[in-house]
């Protein structure tokens, strides 16, 4: 199994030819975006961090390494290690995959510990 060089944007940013894959990271459609613009091609909600563990973070940069080690745990869990190991599969040979993520921080959000985890690199 190859994984693809993992690239993060802002479902808000325009599309390009570049991107390869778009996957949707959030578990809810983020607002003011239409499916059109966003061009989605994957959206697996369950690799996103469960709600609970949203409100527990609310974005506080913080706690931004509690939350990401809250989150790698997640990910290693059912139904999330389901999810996971499909969009993987999904994945597989494509040279460049893109993470879309509605925050509006572009370095502090799960998208960047999803594409840790997605990369094998356990501390992201």
């Amino acid at each position: 199994m190859t994984t693809p060089e993992i690239r993060l944007k802002r479902v808000h940013d325009d599309p390009s030819g570049e991107d390869g894959p778009r996957v949707l990271v959030d578990r809810l459609w983020p607002r003011g975006v239409s499916k059109e613009r966003a061009a989605v091609d994957l959206w697996p909600k369950d690799v996103a961090p469960s709600p609970e563990l949203r409100r527990l973070w609310h974005h506080d940069p913080e706690r931004f390494e509690e939350f990401a080690a809250a989150y790698r745990a997640e990910l290693a869990d059912c139904p999330a290690a389901e999810a996971l190991a499909e969009l993987r599969e999904q994945l597989d040979g494509e040279p460049v995959a893109t993470l879309l993520f509605a925050a509006k921080d572009r370095a502090i959000n799960h998208a960047v510990v999803l594409a840790g985890v997605l990369a094998g690199r356990a501390g992201d």
